[in-house]
């Protein structure tokens, strides 16, 4: 056999062994890993939005961002109103008066003429107050609807989470049931177990299939939720600190909407009682007069005044409408402040829970994890039945279940209590 023969196969190996080497390389972090550790692509953390971007999206799409909308617009309008020169619209007048028909020596009048309606002594101030303190509250209450958005955004994404959780949890519980399965079945025709226990095994092995549909379908319901809500993919809860604030603060959104309801009912009762029911219309025209007789016309200046009289009667319903308004929020404050601070004591209250639950879950789940190993390597070595496996793997995967849940339920707490303190994101 001639070298070159001989050689020629193992030429081609050593060609092929470094890329051979570098396609092991890159597959074996993978291999045998648990799915849930399995890193995230960087196309899925990119496509994940923030709470910030989800709270906008959902906003734009919201029925409470068209109703701000139009409450700013009308503010702004009546601040246009109140900057106007006239209290009212402006109107001109044209008459004409005639003598007896059919005689030549009649004489005629005719007159044109503005009427504009003139504001009141301090009403024009008021109704400009009136008109910015309703600007104020218009910005106001759209701050105060984006934190109650922000509230239904944390609850959605919190549940959303949960499903995530329970449906991995089950398709772990499922992989590792169905593991097991095999590992009986194996055993079953080596004749080291019974063929009831191949039964049994199987038959867990369907009921986790069972639960990971179940799981996937919730999972599904909580997307849709949170797209119709949003319109993007689905949000991930960034672990995060609790904040430190014990109190609520005065720039606490709902805050500033009761404080801005009661400045807007001030104002409105100010300008109630200085705006009449009528306002006075002053008259500036030209009139022309031809008294008949062959007299020549007469032309002459107009110039007259309209002032309404006893209006303070009319006007007591609006006044008494305003101040009632205006007791109304006032005591609206004082309500708003105690429902605040009794769902921030509640919010306080849950996370102190959340967190010890938390630690207790961590451990129970370590311990149960570690009792599953050990019954496992048990029952591999033929010392343990069954039965006593399967409630061991049960139990391990419970407190797992368990522990990875009250992870998204501490996060939530803090989530709420950050809504408590009306953090916007």
């Amino acid at each position: 056999m001639k070298p070159t023969t001989w050689l020629g196969p193992w030429q081609c190996l050593w060609t092929l062994m470094p890329w051979a080497l570098m396609g092991i390389a890159l597959a074996a972090p993978a291999y045998g890993q648990e799915p849930e550790n399995v890193p995230v692509k960087s196309s899925e953390q990119a496509s994940s939005p923030t709470l910030s971007q989800a709270l906008e999206a959902a906003w734009q799409r919201s029925l409470e961002a068209s109703l701000s909308r139009g409450r700013q617009a009308r503010a702004s309008a009546d601040q246009t109103v109140s900057q106007s020169w006239f209290a009212g619209v402006p109107a001109i007048r044209l008459g004409q008066r005639e003598g007896l028909t059919g005689d030549p020596a009649a004489g005629r009048e005719t007159e044109v003429a503005f009427v504009l309606p003139l504001w009141r002594l301090g009403q024009r101030a008021a109704d400009a107050l009136a008109a910015q303190s309703q600007s104020g509250w218009a910005l106001a209450f759209a701050q105060a609807e984006r934190l109650r958005l922000a509230g239904r955004l944390r609850e959605t994404a919190g549940a959303l989470q949960l499903a995530d959780v329970n449906m991995h949890q089950a398709q772990r519980q499922a992989e590792a049931l169905g593991q097991l399965a095999v590992d009986v079945q194996r055993r079953v025709r080596a004749g080291d177990l019974a063929p009831a226990d191949s039964l049994a095994a199987r038959a867990e092995w369907l009921s986790a299939q069972s639960q990971v549909s179940s799981a996937r379908q919730a999972l599904g319901m909580q997307q849709a939720k949170w797209r119709m809500l949003t319109g993007l993919p689905p949000f991930k809860f960034q672990a995060s600190l609790a904040p430190k604030l014990s109190q609520i603060p005065e720039a606490h959104p709902e805050l500033l909407l009761v404080s801005a309801t009661v400045d807007l009912a001030q104002r409105r009762a100010d300008l109630a009682r200085v705006q009449p029911m009528d306002s006075p219309e002053l008259t500036l025209g030209m009139r022309q007069e031809r008294p008949g007789q062959g007299t020549g016309p007469q032309s002459s200046v107009v110039m007259a005044i309209r002032m309404p009289l006893g209006g303070q009667v009319y006007q007591q319903p609006r006044i008494a409408t305003a101040l009632s308004e205006l007791d109304v929020a006032k005591t609206q404050v004082q309500r708003t402040r105690e429902r605040l601070e009794a769902d921030l004591e509640l919010a306080q209250s849950e996370l102190n829970q959340s967190l010890n639950q938390l630690q207790a879950e961590r451990e129970r789940a370590s311990l149960l994890g570690e009792r599953a190993r050990l019954i496992g390597k048990s029952f591999r070595a033929g010392e343990t039945a069954l039965p006593e496996m399967l409630r061991a793997l049960a139990a391990a995967a419970s407190a797992e279940s368990a522990y990875a849940r009250e992870q998204i339920n501490h996060q939530l707490a803090i989530a709420r209590l950050e809504q408590a303190l009306g953090f916007v994101p």
